[in-house]
């Protein structure tokens, strides 16, 4: 996808408070960055425009964010999204200009986010040797292992069904079980949903959006992640693994509350 270039994005950006662009200094002391340091902290992997990064912070200021993208460009965007939610400088949000593929350049375990959010990455699927670029195959799920407190979260949408089947896969293979899913999110009664840009479009178009919550266990990927391929046998076998561990919550309407927003185990479903 080509993204435009915009000539005051930068500018702006470098003059604000709360941007980071590939700053490796911060590496294991994210938290200090924030007003707030002792609040749990979230991330955010290809953040986009911001919409839905800044809607989340503006209702849940108890949290500290911080928005990743890899294009100024984009960030721009997100920037100004940002302060007309939450206003000029919010003390709960940076956003980070850093190639995802290397995240763990920039974050550690004494990082330790308790979230991770995915939301409408690339999948990735017209050539199989271009599937490890896509945001949740196991050599990026062993990164954010490295980072990602114990109990940690990641919480996957996408549109595309390839992309979701074969992350179920990935999510499996690499220690992480299955909280909750769902192949129609708007029509599961979830809440939270915060919409991004994207969401909106597919919403629009009628195309149903998957989703599900994974839960680092303490499962080790026992297979080398970078040079993985998943094979159709591979994939039926993690998936089979994956069906028989789902835990679906008893109600129709689910909300996860995050009342308390500690370690990821104090989430409930009702």
């Amino acid at each position: 996808m080509h993204i435009r270039r915009k000539k005051w994005a930068r500018p702006e950006l470098h003059a604000c408070p709360y941007f980071d662009e590939e700053t490796e200094e911060r590496k294991g002391k994210w938290r200090e960055a924030f007003t707030r340091p002792g609040l749990p902290l979230h991330l955010e992997m290809g953040c986009g425009k911001g919409v839905s990064t800044a809607a989340m912070a503006a209702d849940n200021p108890e949290i500290n964010y911080v928005a990743v993208d890899i294009s100024q460009d984009v960030l721009g965007d997100a920037r100004r999204n940002i302060e007309r939610v939450c206003g000029e400088n919010p003390g709960n949000i940076r956003i980070l200009c850093a190639d995802i593929a290397g995240i763990e350049r920039y974050f550690d375990e004494d990082d330790g986010p308790e979230r991770i959010y995915i939301s409408f990455c690339n999948p990735w699927s017209e050539r199989p040797k271009h599937e490890k670029r896509r945001l949740t195959h196991p050599r990026q799920l062993v990164q954010y292992r490295r980072m990602l407190r114990t109990d940690g979260e990641i919480w996957f949408k996408t549109d595309d069904d390839t992309l979701f089947e074969d992350s179920r896969a990935y999510f499996q293979l690499c220690g992480f079980d299955c909280a909750y899913i769902t192949w129609d999110l708007a029509g599961s009664g979830f809440t939270p949903n915060y919409i991004s840009e994207h969401e909106q479009k597919y919403m629009a178009e009628g195309v149903p959006i998957k989703f599900g919550i994974f839960r680092m266990t303490q499962r080790e990927p026992e297979f080398d992640p970078v040079r993985f391929r998943l094979t159709p046998g591979v994939r039926r076998r993690a998936l089979e693994l994956a069906a028989a561990g789902i835990r679906m919550p008893d109600a129709e309407n689910v909300t996860w509350r995050a009342a308390e927003h500690g370690a990821a185990g104090d989430h409930t479903a009702e």
